[in-house]
């Protein structure tokens, strides 16, 4: 009888040990994606700026502007972290864009705010860059743990469920197999 009270006691603490594991990732990717918020609102605060700047100089790119106010207005009003990743990647092939484009005005390039303003936008991806190396690798741990046995038994029954990573739209991934074009 001894014997079935310690071997219970025992399947119990490990049951509630990798409960508490589950909890201790889930909780650590929602704080991963924190972070990743708190760029975003950095960036999403900075295109107003940079817009305005833009604008004086390239009227006629009013619907590349267009776009990048769109996809930030998109990107703010987004509720969970999917909607935010998908409006996040959006945004960001709405900036490529923007940088293209600012390539074809060298009297824009030249001008001290916006040079100031592209310097912030640019630190701002790199943060960026690394929040979301930082999501994805708290989303993998997470998954591993959910499908791993003996964690998926436990995963099933408490509703942990695989999640998934911030990852590269199909824009941006064609942009990317594409060679940079360098112009002098």
């Amino acid at each position: 009888m001894l014997i079935a009270i310690v071997v219970l006691v025992v399947l119990v603490l490990i049951v509630i040990g990798l409960y508490n594991n589950l909890v201790k990732l889930r909780n650590n990717r929602e704080n991963a994606f924190s972070n990743i918020d708190v760029q975003l609102k950095q960036r999403y605060d900075l295109i107003p700026n940079l817009v305005s700047s833009v604008k004086g100089y390239a009227a006629h790119e009013k619907e590349l502007l267009e776009n990048v106010t769109k996809a930030r207005a998109a990107a703010i009003s987004a509720t969970d972290i999917n909607q935010k990743i998908a409006a996040d990647n959006q945004l960001s092939a709405a900036l490529s864009g923007l940088r293209v484009s600012v390539e074809a005005y060298p009297d824009l390039k030249a001008n001290q705010n916006f040079q100031q303003l592209m310097t912030e936008l640019a630190d701002i991806e790199n943060k960026l860059a690394a929040s979301r190396r930082f999501f994805n690798s708290s989303t993998k741990e997470l998954n591993n743990a959910v499908q791993t046995f003996p964690g998926n038994i436990l995963a099933g029954m408490f509703g942990f469920h695989k999640e998934p990573m911030f990852e590269v739209s199909n824009t941006e991934r064609a942009t990317m197999d594409k060679a940079p074009e360098v112009k002098f």
